[in-house]
């Protein structure tokens, strides 16, 4: 077959474009450290890199959410600490009152810390992160707690105003954790504030009626009269004040359960969130990892490669400068 000098020609040039199109790629890959640059160098990896950047973005978001709810959880427990503090001071007033050895005075100073005690409680449970109230349920914008009041203004209770649904969060595919903040179930609904207004109502009994009611000889009122009704059932139940005072101890405590049995949903959430962060870390270096697996390249291998690929470059080059000097007196001599 007879070889013409276009034809040598032309597989030279083919061959040189080759070769540096080989060199040109290796050195994209060295520079940018990425085995692809553009869908067009190798569809099917580009289309699973881009399938990993959008597994690892979930997977950072996931990471964000839990984070985002250990922290909540955190302050829930915080703010249910001062609150046990406060219902163990109350308690202990409770219990001190109901001695029955307390004067007017003393009894007045421990309603007025009890109602301290509950402006207190109030004050924790509206506590807010990141401009989130905590105990409201889903509904966070607004103060879930308000603080009852008599027509005096006088403290005598707390209310709940916030919602009764729970607030959800995606802590991983199809997977949804409820975060403990129904702050009705805190209070056991109207329990608390039934059991503070009974206290504060009995409370300021003893302290309205002590002085006035120990002055009055019970002998000299006639149990038949209707007029003196009121009167002895007054002094009755002075009589069994501080009874009732000691039984106010297990309404409170039974309050405190209440208590106590949120905090040990917030403490299961609380360890759910933990291993769930774990496996979200794990699974985040596992995406990582493969990721840098088909998406980096080995940058002394890429060396190599390239020291190699210039090697053929420079021999085409230099075959290609030895063939294009080649004249038609080469073939006449």
């Amino acid at each position: 077959m007879r070889v013409s000098s276009n034809v040598t020609y032309n597989d030279f040039i083919k061959n040189l474009g080759t070769n540096a199109s080989k060199v040109q790629k290796t050195l994209n890959q060295i520079s940018s450290l990425k085995e692809v640059s553009k869908s067009s160098d190798n569809p099917l990896l580009v289309s699973k890199i881009m399938n990993l950047n959008v597994a690892i973005a979930r997977n950072e978001t996931f990471g964000q959410e839990i984070k985002d709810s250990q922290d909540w959880i955190n302050t829930q427990f915080g703010a249910l600490q001062h609150v046990n503090d406060s219902m163990n001071n109350i308690r202990r007033l409770v219990q001190h009152s109901a001695n029955g050895t307390q004067d007017v005075d003393e009894i007045k100073a421990n309603r007025n810390e009890i109602q301290q005690e509950i402006l207190g409680i109030v004050e924790s449970l509206n506590t807010n992160f990141d401009g989130r109230y905590i105990f409201g349920g889903t509904n966070t914008t607004e103060p879930p707690f308000s603080v009852v009041r008599d027509a005096n203004d006088a403290v005598i209770g707390i209310e709940y105003n916030g919602s009764t649904t729970e607030v959800s969060r995606e802590i991983a595919d199809s997977v949804v954790v409820d975060l403990p903040t129904n702050g009705e179930k805190i209070v056991g609904g109207s329990e608390m504030n039934d059991f503070l207004n009974g206290l504060i109502e009995d409370m300021d009994f003893y302290i309205n009626n002590k002085e006035r009611l120990s002055g009055i000889d019970r002998d000299s009122l006639d149990p038949d009269d209707p007029a003196n009704a009121d009167t002895l059932a007054e002094l009755d139940r002075l009589d069994g004040w501080a009874q009732g005072m000691s039984s106010k101890i297990g309404d409170l405590d039974k309050r405190k359960g209440d208590i106590a049995e949120f905090q040990t949903r917030i403490d299961t959430i609380a360890n759910r969130l933990k291993s769930a962060g774990a496996r979200n870390e794990t699974e985040k270096l596992s995406l990582k990892s493969t990721l840098s697996d088909r998406q980096d390249v080995d940058v002394a291998e890429k060396y190599m490669e390239y020291q190699n690929q210039m090697l053929a470059y420079q021999t085409t080059m230099a075959m290609g400068t030895k063939i294009m000097q080649t004249s038609i007196l080469d073939y006449v001599r």
